[in-house]
Formats: structure tokens, C-alpha cells, sequence
């Protein structure tokens, strides 16, 4: 079954942001601030893309979404960062409706659009076990009669951590929360144009039957000052501690998170 993950790397959407703009204008400005688009790749190559690259079933498809006024100077780092993903494929589109130009991106990748398919949504500043695209076949054959019986069946993994890199290397703890939108995937039956993009991540489990699993760590939600769910006023902050060796081992072994990389990209 083909597998397909989706990613939006800072594309201005019409709607899809947690804090909202006055004008599209002001969210490209916010967006492609220098600052911004800094910390964004430096998370996407030193978070995300590792463990996309290293996955121990490498059969899958990798979109990355950005607007076609992403400033040429972000769009040749961000190529030069999947050079060596040959899963990836990055598509430019003007701004547009989130979720229809979420759902056209996704379904123009289908091989078949008669034919199922599983879906992930991921973020750039996040990571997946270098296990997952393993792990969610194994649950799509595991929920085959539900899969039967459902045009969409929702796929979450919520054990994972929470990380911040930074100079020093990793600070990061265990978290367990469902439906936080990482290491999370939908069974999609043949003839069905709708996409994981098209539901709430918090809400997945109101529209279709949803299988959970919490046995094994599957994610690491990157924090950092530019998401957008920390955009908001009264945030918390949030203080994680400092990884020790053992910490830094697990983090490359599960999600080929190199502490070494993090202190270099980041330093």
C-alpha cells in the first residue's frame, strides 16, 4: 500500500495557523522573516529529516509544501536538505484554501486514486522513529477487517518527547499525549479524495475510528519559539531538562537524532 507523508514547510495558507493575520501579506512577512526561516531549516535538518532519511522501510513518498513566493535563498537551502531524501519532492502553490490545497498536493501523489493508500501529516520542526513507516504498515494489516469496513481509520501514536535543541545539544523529557498531530497516519480507501489534512489532528477521532498505541516511543515534538502554537499570549514555558549520554544514544539510535549534529547546526 503506497505511504504518504506530508509536510508544510512555512506555505501561507489561506487559515490552518493557530494565530491569525490580518492580511496575507502580513503572514508572508511573518512567515519568511529572516529570523524565522533560520530556525525553521535548522530544525528541519537537524530534527526532521533524519529520521526520514534513516527509516527501516524507506517505500514512501515525502511532499513538502511551500509557497511559490518562498524567496529563492530558502528554496535552494531546503533543496539542498533533501538532496540526499530520495523520497522527497517538494511542490510550490500559490496561497489558497488550507485544506483544499493541503488535499489536491496530497492526492496528486496517489499513484492510483482507485486504490488505498496510508497518509501522515509531519511537521518540520518534528521527528518519527525510524521505525514508523514500518510500524504504521504493520497496524494496516493488523486493522485490516476495520480498514474493510471504514472509508478512514486513524492511525496515532502518542508516546514520544519533547525537544528543544540548541547549542549545548538536546533538552528534551518523555510525553505522552494523543493526538498532538506527530506520528500520526489515516488509512484512506481507493476512491476517496479526502486526506489526513482535512481534519483537526485533535479531532481525527470525531470523524472516523482511530487505533492508539503507547507502547514504544514514536515521536519527538520539536519546541521552539517559532510554533505557531506558541504564538499565543499567557503561553507557559515549558523547561525541559538537558539530555545526559544515555539520553543523546537513545535519541540516535530511535530517531537518528544526532546530539553531535544538533550542537554543530545549531552552534
Amino acid at each position: 500500500m503506497q505511504v504518504i507523508g506530508f509536510c508544510r514547510f512555512s506555505y501561507p495558507a489561506e487559515g490552518g495557523f493557530q494565530v491569525e493575520h490580518a492580511s496575507l501579506e502580513e503572514r508572508i512577512a511573518y512567515l519568511y522573516a529572516p529570523a524565522r526561516m533560520q530556525e525553521r531549516l535548522r530544525h528541519f535538518e537537524a530534527i526532521c529529516l533524519p529520521g526520514l532519511r534513516a527509516q527501516t522501510d524507506p517505500d514512501f513518498s515525502f511532499v513538502i509544501l511551500v509557497g511559490d513566493s518562498l524567496p529563492t535563498v530558502y528554496l535552494d537551502a531546503l533543496t539542498a536538505l533533501v538532496a540526499d531524501v530520495p523520497q522527497a519532492r517538494i511542490v510550490a502553490r500559490p496561497p489558497g484554501p488550507h485544506r483544499q490545497v493541503c488535499a489536491e498536493v496530497i492526492n496528486a501523489q496517489r499513484y492510483d486514486l482507485s486504490a488505498p493508500c496510508l497518509q501522515f501529516r509531519h511537521d518540520d520542526d518534528d521527528a518519527v522513529a525510524v521505525t514508523f513507516v514500518a510500524r504504521l504498515r504493520e497496524a494496516a494489516q493488523d486493522c485490516a477487517a476495520l480498514l474493510a469496513q471504514h472509508r478512514l481509520v486513524g492511525f496515532d501514536w502518542n508516546r514520544g518527547w519533547v525537544a528543544r535543541p540548541d547549542p549545548q545539544g538536546l533538552r528534551a523529557e518523555r510525553n505522552v499525549t494523543p493526538y498532538w498531530g506527530v506520528a500520526q497516519a489515516m488509512a484512506v480507501r481507493g476512491g476517496t479524495r479526502q486526506t489526513i489534512m482535512n481534519f483537526g489532528h485533535q479531532k481525527i477521532n470525531l470523524f472516523m475510528p482511530t487505533v492508539t498505541f503507547t507502547h514504544e516511543d514514536m515521536f519527538v515534538r520539536g519546541h521552539n519559539d517559532h510554533n505557531d502554537s506558541r504564538q499565543k499570549k499567557h503561553v507557559t514555558p515549558i523547561d525541559l531538562p538537558r539530555l545526559d549520554a544515555a539520553g543523546e544514544t537513545l535519541m540516535r539510535d530511535t530517531f537518528a537524532i544526532d546530539a553531535d549534529q544538533v550542537r554543530r547546526i545549531f552552534g
